[in-house]
């Protein structure tokens, strides 16, 4: 018998609670460590791999486990071991447990309504691990040696602090344990805490103060909308990170639980698509990227001039079995530098001021120049990429995975690959970034308006195909200059950059709602009739919630508001099936009359740009 590989771990059936930097995943009863994924994480460790509870001459039984915010949950327990013999459960435990960043806390509130007093044995099981988050999704986690002073546990720069008040704490093997022997009166209760602070110096991402909240936004008639509102920005509140020297400069992290950081490409859509509800956060979002904006050319980190980063950790990034190591600030993607362009323009529309806007100027003609002089990085004539490191990510697009970019047949596309957004991307960021150099009375916007107009023509001329599933662009040129034919949601993404014709973006919009590409739950990464196509392939059939919201955000801007509408009652439903907190991605099965929408079982979540969903959905539902 074989060893079975490592594999990533699963998330739909896991509780979390989390403050950017700092989450905590678990089951519905409250216990860490029953799956690979448990665990209390402070930014790219995992410090706690397991937390049991245990009363002394009981089962604690769960009946319940609600999150009424993003930083909180409680489970309930039934203490029928310490109860009478009557029908009616009468003692009770109560697991409150909070997250802020850096702090996690937990209270233990045992409530009895017997007539007489209840003593019970409380026993709190920490197993220490200080496991590098890259090894855990990888499904390699094994955990660290690490050392207790009596008030700390240490393993190499990371520790945490416990603070136990009345507890008898000890250690037994790998494991802490903290103990309270409490009496309950008769109709009483009584209540112990513990918590840990935990601690990492290496930290390149810093929690951001949180608002006190966001501007409403209308929702319409459906009281669904509201609710899906509601939580998603708390979500958002919670995924706010900062960098350490300037904690009041805010942008969204990407999402729980492997990506607590700066991701260029996720952090700006989450601020686009969020932008009705929040308008801060895109400016601070414009300026913290701007800040590491690509100065030399270097393979190694995929750096060019202008260029604007792809992610930022505090440590180099391996993923085992798949080839790639990731420098701790990389810049493989195609397309985070014209989104920047594209928010920058987007911001000042909602109220960004002249002299904010005036302060972004270098970053803005640096961007500009990194489109003109870098971005066609194979002479093709369009933006493309390949990976030069040997390393780094194959494929630098927000389908980044190694098999999205598929012909219709299944084979895969030869790079270097020019994808079809990033040209729509880059000649909205072209027309809006030369009005934006206009408004600032400088130079460059004619030329800048001709190098969109030449785009604009050869796109036309390169990219449109015709299949049995009808005429649209492609989902990219190969090496070779030939549009792979596949029909994906890219389209989506070009519908209100300007790049096309009203006729071609209502003609996309109808593929998009059709049976092939519409699941129900929103649209498909791939169309069904595609011989790649799987429902569950990460992109290659399956729904990404914020790539559909494009799609919505796209059409509310080229007036195509019924299809917008259709659209995003989709994911309404969809939010409705999870609770109101979407994940990363879902299924891309057809939908089910009295089903519920089957999960991506790796999916992330809380995601920023799924979360940032509800909000354009909400513009589109009024």
């Amino acid at each position: 018998m074989t060893d079975r590989p490592h594999l990533q771990p699963l998330l739909d059936d896991a509780v979390v609670v989390l403050d950017a930097p700092t989450q905590v995943w678990s089951d519905r009863d409250g216990d860490v460590g029953g799956a690979p994924i448990h665990g209390v994480y402070h930014g790219d460790v995992r410090h706690i791999a397991a937390i049991g509870l245990e009363v002394r001459g009981t089962a604690l039984e769960a009946i319940a486990c609600s999150a009424p915010v993003p930083q909180r949950a409680l489970f309930t327990g039934l203490l029928r071991g310490l109860d009478d013999a009557a029908a009616d459960p009468k003692v009770r435990l109560d697991r409150d447990r909070t997250v802020e960043a850096g702090r996690l806390t937990e209270t233990l509130r045992v409530s009895s309504h017997l007539m007489h007093e209840v003593t019970a044995e409380l026993t709190v099981r920490i197993r220490p691990d200080f496991t590098p988050l890259q090894l855990v999704k990888a499904g390699v986690a094994g955990g660290e040696e690490w050392s207790w002073d009596g008030e700390r546990c240490r393993a190499g720069q990371a520790s945490f602090t416990l603070h136990a008040v009345d507890a008898a704490v000890s250690i037994d093997g790998r494991e802490m344990l903290l103990a309270w022997r409490v009496t309950v009166p008769p109709r009483g209760e009584v209540e112990v805490t513990w918590s840990v602070d935990l601690d990492d110096p290496t930290l390149v991402v810093t929690s951001s103060p949180r608002t006190a909240g966001v501007r409403p936004v209308p929702t319409g008639a459906d009281p669904r909308a509201a609710r899906w509102l509601e939580r998603a920005c708390a979500d958002l509140d919670a995924l706010r990170l900062a960098l350490p020297d300037q904690p009041d400069e805010a942008f969204y992290a990407a999402g729980a639980p492997w990506f607590f950081t700066l991701f260029g490409r996720d952090s700006i859509w989450a601020a686009r698509l969020a932008l009705a509800a929040d308008r801060d956060i895109a400016a601070s979002t414009l300026r913290v990227l701007a800040r590491l904006q690509g100065t030399v050319h270097d393979p190694g980190t995929a750096e060019a001039p202008g260029k604007i980063a792809h992610e930022l950790r505090s440590a180099e990034l391996s993923l085992p079995g798949e080839g790639v190591l990731l420098p701790p600030l990389y810049y493989g993607t195609v397309d985070a530098t014209p989104l920047w362009i594209c928010l920058l323009a987007d911001a000042r529309a909602a109220g960004l001021t002249i002299t904010e806007l005036k302060d972004l100027e270098p970053a803005l003609r640096a961007a500009v120049t990194w489109m003109i002089e870098h971005g066609d990085a194979s002479g093709s004539g369009f933006i493309d990429y390949a990976d030069e490191s040997g390393h780094g990510l194959a494929n630098q697009g927000w389908k980044d995975s190694g098999d999205s970019i598929q012909w219709r047949d299944g084979r895969l596309a030869e790079g270097p690959i020019a994808l079809s957004e990033v040209q729509g991307y880059a000649y909205e960021a072209a027309v809006r970034g030369a009005a934006l150099l206009d408004e600032l009375g400088a130079a460059g916007g004619d030329d800048l308006r001709s190098w969109a107009a030449d785009l604009r023509r050869r796109f036309r001329e390169a990219y449109w195909v015709t299949t049995p599933e009808g005429r649209y662009p492609a989902i990219a040129l190969d090496a070779h200059g030939a549009a792979v034919d596949t029909l994906t949601s890219n389209i989506g993404h070009l519908i209100g950059t300007g790049l096309l014709d009203p006729d071609e973006e209502s003609a996309c919009a109808e593929l998009l709602v059709g049976e092939t590409m519409s699941s129900g739950y929103g649209v498909r990464t791939m169309s069904t009739e595609a011989s790649g196509y799987w429902p569950l392939s990460y992109h290659g059939g399956s729904v990404w919630t914020h790539d559909t919201a494009i799609a919505v955000h796209g059409m509310l801007r080229a007036g195509l508001t019924d299809h917008a509408g259709r659209i995003a009652a989709q994911l309404l439903d969809l939010a409705e099936g999870f609770d109101y907190r979407v994940p990363e991605l879902h299924s891309g099965e057809p939908r089910v009359d009295g089903g519920r929408p089957v999960p991506y079982p790796a999916a992330c979540r809380p995601q920023a740009w799924s979360a940032a969903a509800a909000v354009v959905c909400a513009e589109a539902l009024r």
